[in-house]
């Protein structure tokens, strides 16, 4: 059979692969055979120590919220098979929006079938090219997705840094922005840092402009009750926009949202094409949510003990030697800075049962590779003593520490 003439695309996809192996970038995954935990079981019958879930809460695999979905099934059947306009919107749906909007403390959501689909339907509805979005350079891939799909003028600040925000808003302002969207991660999920939401409202009010926050690694767990970034900074029911997932603490499975005006929701409701074109969020899903909500409502023992767990690591971690990034998010960067070590030091604590995943470029910058341990309310001290006496072993055997 002579070549065919789409051979060399096929060679040049083989070659990029082969540099990433060569380069120490390439992501390998691991299969797990049982339920998320504070354990779980790879697909070789071992039992580790699971430091690398979204699973804050320790929600994933909780008797009321399996529960919850069982019933859901039972009730409202396993998928609507359509998107929500046509036929595809049961009254589970509308409790959800509902109750999540209370939660958050705006006037109504709009669920998603994903999180990358809240933030990527989300500016090009609004904003148009009068209009300017203001965005911190490490915001999140669907924010910066989502703002590559709208007209509006981007402005990117410094990480962090509001005097370049506000010199941002003041550019906007000078080059003729007709409204202008200030939007921040509330947890940047590479190091754990909490935006300053307080001092950001200031400033955007200050401009006359709008704020939007990603909760996805926030919702649940911080602030007081639960609420995430807003309430920890004391901004609770003054954020114009709020995108987040059923994905990581509440409840782990998949499905975002947007919450915020009622009069925005209803257009994103009319516009927003990630909403408008795919299927409606599963009704064990939504089902299994709301059961998530009325644990979080009651109590917030889950966030405390969670809370306990993040001040216990960070300060056993960084007595052992390693260099963490600050703060106080169950997120814990334990820098290595090399890829190939990172990938070394993840592969060795398997070995010593204790799964966590090396992250290198693209995923962070260059020269930053690092094990992003990711707390759970569901950890006893036990795991985390397990866990730290592998990380001080193989820290040691590799000369991190």
């Amino acid at each position: 059979m002579p070549p065919s003439n789409t051979d060399p695309f096929y060679e040049h996809v083989r070659s990029e692969v082969q540099g990433l192996r060569e380069a120490g970038l390439y992501k390998t995954e691991r299969v797990i055979v049982s339920p998320q935990g504070a354990t779980v079981r790879t697909a070789d019958g071992r039992e580790v120590i699971n430091l690398c879930a979204n699973n804050y809460l320790g929600l994933s695999s909780h008797p009321q919220v399996v529960e919850a979905a069982h019933e859901a099934l039972r009730t409202h059947g396993y998928g609507l098979s359509s998107v929500r306009f046509i036929c595809g919107t049961q009254d589970l749906h509308k409790t959800l929006e509902a109750r999540l909007a209370r939660f958050l403390g705006t006037e109504d959501s709009l669920l998603y079938a994903a999180a990358f689909d809240a933030n990527g339907g989300l500016f090009e509805p609004l904003l148009g090219e009068a209009d300017a979005i203001i965005s911190d350079e490490l915001n999140h891939a669907s924010i910066i997705d989502g703002i590559r799909l709208c007209k509006a003028r981007r402005y990117r600040y410094r990480h962090n840094d509001l005097a370049d925000l506000e010199r941002c808003l003041q550019q906007a302002a000078a080059d003729g922005a007709r409204f202008k969207l200030v939007f921040t991660d509330g947890v940047f999920s590479m190091d754990g840092t909490i935006a300053r939401l307080d001092e950001i409202r200031r400033i955007a009010d200050a401009h006359g402009a709008l704020l939007g926050i990603d909760e996805c690694h926030a919702s649940g767990f911080l602030g007081p009750r639960g609420r995430g970034t807003h309430e920890l900074r004391g901004v609770f029911g003054q954020i114009d926009l709020i995108t987040g997932t059923l994905g990581k603490a509440l409840g782990g499975a998949s499905g975002g949202f947007t919450s915020g005006r009622k009069e925005v929701i209803e257009l994103l409701r009319q516009r927003s094409r990630p909403y408008l074109f795919s299927n409606t969020v599963a009704p064990s899903i939504v089902g299994a949510s709301l059961a998530v909500l009325d644990l979080l409502e009651r109590s917030t023992a889950l966030r405390d003990k969670l809370e306990d767990n993040t001040r216990y690591f960070r300060a056993a971690i960084a007595a052992a030697g390693f260099d963490i990034k600050p703060g106080e998010h169950p997120i814990v960067p334990i820098m290595v800075y090399d890829a190939v070590k990172a990938q070394q030091l993840a592969a060795r604590l398997l070995e010593l049962g204790v799964y966590v995943v090396g992250f290198f470029f693209p995923v962070v910058p260059k020269g930053q590779a690092r094990i992003r341990v990711q707390l759970s309310a569901v950890h006893e001290r036990e795991h985390l003593d397990r866990a730290l006496a592998a990380f001080a072993q193989a820290g040691r055997e590799l000369g991190l520490i």
